[in-house]
């Protein structure tokens, strides 16, 4: 696959550099070159992304920065059993225990509940880190989902990294994933509540949180162009996007909701 110019290889973690060291120099560059790659198309476009991890394996599938890297393309990508295969191969490498929370969500993309849940409960989620853990909260609240044990997830979610006030890489998703869980089990006040606190913490926009606290608010955005065409130089004359307020009865004051507590 073509990597353009402006791609030196240099971009890649100083961890993973090193890694790449026990390649002979020129196949290390290839590598690192596919890797950047990787990184770059990851969010935007999953399946480019997982054309060059091909690449990265074929090269140098001995590699455990290399297997990962093709183990969250392949998950990007919503190939769960490869991506769940390479995380596996990535772990007996290296011995850690990061990949954890992502192999579990694997399970759950597999149509594995009860496996992510066995995982939710091993002793390896011990040995996460505080984002970590948080992570596999999320995942394990999924599985519950996943199973129809909605009450089980809004408690799985319910937790001391929740109710903190302090703004940390997870807590939007965190707050996201416990205001979605209660709209789907009919808690439409609180899911208001914590929408609302998801947005506060989502800096860079890391969720729909915005959205979907207009939509609860009956706040409706629209997109259009006059369809009609002006009689003067017959071009379509541009509508500015329209906001309509909808349901402003029965909302309660902001006054009436609990700041911090936590419903279950």
């Amino acid at each position: 696959m073509p990597i353009p110019e402006d791609v030196t290889g240099d971009e890649i973690d100083k961890d993973v550099r090193q890694e790449l060291q026990s390649l002979p120099k020129g196949l290390a560059e290839d590598v690192a070159k596919n890797l950047v790659m990787v990184a770059r198309l990851i969010d935007e476009d999953p399946e480019g992304a997982y054309g060059y991890s091909k690449v990265a394996l074929r090269l140098a599938s001995r590699v455990a920065a290399v297997r990962e890297a093709a183990g969250f393309a392949a998950y990007a990508s919503q190939k769960y059993s490869e991506a769940l295969a390479e995380f596996r191969a990535a772990r007996r490498m290296t011995g850690n225990v990061e990949l954890w929370p992502v192999m579990a969500d694997c399970e759950r993309g597999l149509g594995r509940p009860e496996k992510a849940l066995d995982m939710a409960g091993a002793p390896e989620v011990h040995k996460l880190d505080k984002a970590g853990q948080v992570e596999m909260r999320l995942v394990a609240a999924g599985a519950r989902r996943d199973m129809g044990q909605l009450d089980a997830a809004i408690v799985t979610l319910q937790s001391p990294e929740l109710a903190s006030n302090s703004v940390q890489p997870w807590t939007a998703r965190l707050r996201y994933a416990y205001a979605d869980a209660l709209l789907a089990a009919g808690r439409e006040r609180e899911a208001r509540e914590w929408f609302a606190k998801a947005v506060e913490s989502d800096k860079d926009g890391s969720t729909d949180a915005s959205d979907r606290l207009a939509e609860l608010d009956g706040v409706e955005f629209v997109d259009a162009f006059a369809d009609e065409e002006d009689e003067g130089d017959g071009e379509a004359a541009p509508v500015e996007a329209i906001v309509e307020d909808r349901d402003d009865e029965g909302r309660e004051d902001d006054e009436d909701v609990e700041e911090d507590g936590l419903k279950d």
